[in-house]
């Protein structure tokens, strides 16, 4: 009852119809994580990227590699 809530698992996502990428605000800085319909264009938002901790938490959590991630600005 009290203990600590559990982490809702990520639903994996498709490798061929998706990208992952880090979209960038070019005025604040701010950096959004999340992946990118390659058919449509819309970009699903999934976490914001804060430092380094938080960009690894992404790549762990949705077994993506660094090298994979593309940058919109």
């Amino acid at each position: 009852m009290f203990g600590r809530r559990k982490k809702p698992e990520p639903a994996p996502y498709d490798k061929i119809g998706k990208i992952p990428v880090i979209r960038s605000s070019i005025c604040t800085g701010e950096q959004v994580a999340g992946f990118k319909d390659i058919a449509s264009g819309k970009f699903q938002e999934l976490m914001l990227i804060r430092d380094g901790k938080d960009l690894s938490d992404f790549l762990s959590r949705y077994q993506v590699e660094e090298n994979e991630i593309k940058r919109e600005w």
